[in-house]
């Protein structure tokens, strides 16, 4: 049986926040700088994109069974954005086609690249889901 509990909210707000900012990130890198996504990031954002939507409503209605339908999206991406982390520090590009070649964008406080964000936002919604069904379930 799940359990609505205060917690629950707390680890699901978490989550769609970094879920948002996420996606309010790569918007701003596209539109807001003009950068064109390779092929790797686009299929990060197929995986990012939805789960602002599917957090945002477990969130509202407190369901931490989300999880099941939440981890495999988060799954996935952090496999890929691990993939394109690796590709870039090792050959510099991405192998799958795009523009990953003449795009080295590189945060001056952080040292990240934009791969390396999608790595970290994918990193904390795993480690946020798996937490909240080992402390709430």
């Amino acid at each position: 049986m799940t359990v609505r509990t205060p917690e629950t909210t707390g680890w699901l707000s978490a989550a769609t926040l970094v879920a948002t900012v996420a996606t309010a990130g790569s918007l701003w890198f596209s539109l807001g700088l003009g950068l064109t996504p390779c092929d790797l990031c686009w299929y990060q954002r197929i995986l990012m994109y939805p789960l602002v939507a599917v957090l945002g409503v477990a969130t509202i209605e407190a369901r931490p069974a989300v999880f099941r339908t939440a981890l495999p999206l988060v799954g996935l991406g952090l496999g890929l954005s691990a993939y394109h982390s690796y590709l870039q520090a090792t050959q510099g590009q991405c192998t799958l086609g795009g523009p990953c070649a003449t795009v080295q964008w590189q945060s001056l406080s952080l040292g990240l690249t934009i791969p390396n964000l999608s790595l970290v936002a994918f990193v904390l919604l795993a480690v946020l889901l798996v937490g909240m069904r080992l402390r709430v379930e």
